[in-house]
């Protein structure tokens, strides 16, 4: 559910009538590879998180680590520092991904199973759930106050103010991953491997750059830089988001999937689905690079970061924990 190698130069996909990406029947999104069962045991601090534990936030205003979990649907709020739960909250339908709104202290919460977005205020327990398209998958919240909503089925963004949509961009084919950037609203489609920007203000698409083999996730490194993992391209991808366009690409690891960005630091870690393992890239300087590898708890599709502590946080879907390295 936050943020390199040779530099290379990204062209525009192309566009099919009415603006409109191709449906291309050989293009499929990538997922999260099948974990191997670890080999070593996993860094730092392990506890449990609940079944199908997944999407993940660390939220600043509250200090407190969010994990989505299953049966029952629902968020559970940790401490951070101990990883003991201090409550949780029931939701409609399937938790998978989490995002947080501005400054904090909201939590949002994409229900694929029901068709809607949540909004969890961690201080009170309120929830305000909103209809959006079919299988909303991501969501991120601007500081003007949006819902942006990744609606994976119905090829849609769905934009929310105040518990109803006022916007509906329809011109992707399978959006993932969503973030938002100042006035801009930026997704990765996986079902096309590209990335669109949105201007908030205009309503109007303003870029769509190539994301390499097989996009999924995105995570803001920096106010103007965006970094993208490259699931099926086992790459992290660096791009500028006005004007939306590629500036480097860095092999990574096996099936990169869930992204966390402390840009105090200059640091985005990305999970490596495929290896059980987190490393942090440092984005900087000129030379990004490898610079914290640690293994991690089977199937660690996401991570969170308290910035500036030094601490990450990785989450096992398979095995229902949580896990606190401390570096």
């Amino acid at each position: 559910m936050l943020l390199l190698g040779s530099l290379a130069l990204a062209g525009c996909s192309a566009e099919g009538a009415g603006g409109k990406p191709p449906s291309s029947p050989a293009k499929k999104g990538a997922e999260p590879a099948d974990a191997p069962t670890p080999t070593v045991a996993a860094a730092g601090k392990v506890a449990p998180a609940g079944y199908a534990a997944e999407g993940m936030v660390f939220d600043e205003l509250t200090a407190s680590l969010v994990v989505g979990a299953r049966r029952p649907d629902r968020i559970v709020v940790l401490d951070p520092t101990t990883l003991a739960e201090r409550r949780s909250v029931r939701v409609a339908g399937t938790v998978r991904h989490l995002g947080l709104m501005p400054p904090g202290g909201v939590v949002l919460v994409p229900n694929e199973a029901g068709d809607t977005v949540s909004e969890v205020d961690l201080r009170t327990g309120a929830v305000r759930s909103t209809p959006v398209g079919h299988v909303p998958h991501d969501a991120a919240g601007t500081a003007a106050g949006e819902v942006l909503v990744a609606d994976e089925f119905s090829r849609s963004m769905s934009v929310v103010r105040d518990g109803r949509v006022v916007h509906t961009f329809d011109d992707l084919v399978q959006p993932g991953g969503v973030v938002a950037a100042g006035r801009l609203g930026l997704v990765v489609d996986v079902g096309d491997y590209t990335v669109s920007a949105y201007d908030l203000d205009r309503m109007a698409r303003v870029g769509r750059v190539a994301a390499g083999a097989g996009p999924t996730h995105a995570v803001l490194a920096a106010p103007t830089r965006l970094a993208v993992a490259d699931t099926r391209g086992g790459r992290l991808r660096l791009l500028s988001v006005d004007p939306l366009r590629e500036v480097a690409d860095f092999a990574v690891g096996p099936s990169p999937y869930g992204l966390a960005a402390d840009p105090g630091e200059g640091l985005v870690w990305v999970t490596l689905s495929g290896s059980n393992a987190v490393v942090g890239v440092s984005v900087a300087g000129d030379d990004p690079r490898i610079v914290a590898r640690y293994p991690t708890v089977r199937q660690p599709n996401s991570v969170a970061v308290a910035p500036g502590s030094r601490t990450v946080f990785v989450s096992s879907r398979t095995d229902a924990l949580v896990q606190r390295i401390a570096r």
